[in-house]
């Protein structure tokens, strides 16, 4: 399996993707710089998170007019797998591949702890390697991960199974004492009509080695990989 990471001034999780991809595929990602006019041809792209452009203007509004994601596009709308991860999320939002907006954390506070997430839909590229409403833990950092949309819009991702992640508690119910952020009906994750253009707040490659305190993130690469391979 091939695959690319998008690299922007501010990422910090460009890395760890790397070495998560690395790990599952045992073939390093492509690194492409925000600046490039092309991507080579691959099975998966990657658009990390950390603070894109410093977060100037709106999480994720000035990478979205980055030259290379006008190629992530084109390469979405063909049918190519790409995942965002956190800011990678919101510039995704901010392309308008996925529909919604990430908010400020209703709390106000950057959020930087594990937290619990029930799997909602496990057809698709991503998710497959988990079962249906299973409960796993990944890490979240962020201070813009409120996900809103409008209630037209909301009732169709319900109505499409296009959401692909809750956030809930240890019995897996999407209580709001489980959600980190204020989200509108506990959303850590969302797909596009298609089902190959994922966006999800928490960090999947924050929980992909033993060493790092758990493997259900591992789940999500080792799932990529069995499905994008050769």
């Amino acid at each position: 399996m091939k695959s690319a990471v998008i690299v922007f001034p501010g990422s910090n999780c460009d890395r760890d993707v790397q070495v998560a991809l690395a790990a599952s595929t045992d073939a390093p990602p492509v690194m492409v710089w925000h600046g490039d006019n092309g991507l080579p041809s691959v099975d998966l792209i990657v658009v990390p998170g950390g603070f894109s452009y410093g977060d100037y203007l709106r999480a994720g509004s000035m990478a979205a007019n980055s030259p290379v994601m006008r190629e992530v596009a084109t390469k979405a709308k063909a049918g190519t797998p790409v995942l965002g991860i956190c800011n990678g999320f919101k510039i995704l939002c901010e392309s308008e591949l996925l529909p919604g907006a990430l908010l400020r954390n209703a709390g106000l506070r950057f959020v930087c702890r594990d937290v619990l997430l029930r799997v909602e839909n496990t057809s698709t590229v991503f998710t497959d390697g988990y079962e249906n409403n299973a409960v796993v833990r990944i890490p979240i950092a962020h201070h813009d991960g409120n996900y809103f949309s409008d209630d037209v819009t909301l009732k169709r991702l319900e109505d499409n199974g296009r959401i692909a992640f809750r956030y809930c508690d240890a019995a897996g119910e999407a209580s709001d004492e489980a959600n980190p952020n204020g989200s509108a009906a506990n959303i850590a994750g969302v797909l596009n009509e298609r089902g190959n253009v994922l966006g999800m707040m928490p960090h999947p490659e924050r929980m992909s080695d033993g060493a790092l305190g758990g493997l259900d993130g591992k789940r999500m690469f080792d799932a990529l990989a069995n499905n994008l391979a050769a």
